[in-house]
Formats: structure tokens, sequence, C-alpha cells
């Protein structure tokens, strides 16, 4: 991706059309979906392992990326609420109130 992808400070609104919008919107919710899911199956396999089994995996270049992987799509919360509040001003809908 290009390095005006990832400047926040550059994107404004009108950068995409609210068709645009609404599919990347789409595609992150089908993601997010998607990483929930895989995470609830993770936890659920792990209850699985005995503790020896359990130590064996969690000492593995694959479970040191998982974990990685995990504090990333943590600091994209905040993108993703950022970018949702630009979606609801391009759709002119009023904010959800909470």
């Amino acid at each position: 991706m290009t390095d005006e992808l990832h400047s926040r400070e550059e994107f404004t609104p009108g950068d995409l059309t609210p068709v645009q919008a609404r599919l990347a919107y789409s595609i992150i919710e089908t993601l997010l979906a998607h990483a929930r899911a895989a995470n609830d199956m993770i936890a659920l396999m792990a209850q699985a392992f005995d503790q020896e089994t359990l130590s064996a995996l969690t000492n593995t270049p694959y479970w040191l990326a998982y974990l990685e992987s995990k504090r990333a799509m943590e600091r994209a919360r905040q993108e993703i609420e950022e970018f949702t509040e630009i979606m609801i001003r391009l759709s002119g809908e009023p904010p959800a109130t909470q």
C-alpha cells in the first residue's frame, strides 16, 4: 500500500464516494467478524490442550505472530472508529446514541 493510505492526516471524507465507503466498511466488518470467530476458536482449542502441549504451542513463532496480530487489531480499533465516524458523516445519518 502507498504511504498516502497510511497517513490519516491526509485523508478527508471527500477521498471516498459513499459507495466506496460502504464497500470498505462492509469489508472491514466481515474481516472483523472472521477475526473474532478465529479468536474464539483458538481459545476453545487451547482449553482442550494439556499444560505441556499448550506451553509448547506458546513458544513457537506462530504464537508470537498471532499475538502481534492481536496487538495490531487493537491498534486498528481507533482507526476503525474514526472510519465509522466518516461513514456516518458521508451517509448523512445522525450518529447513534449509546
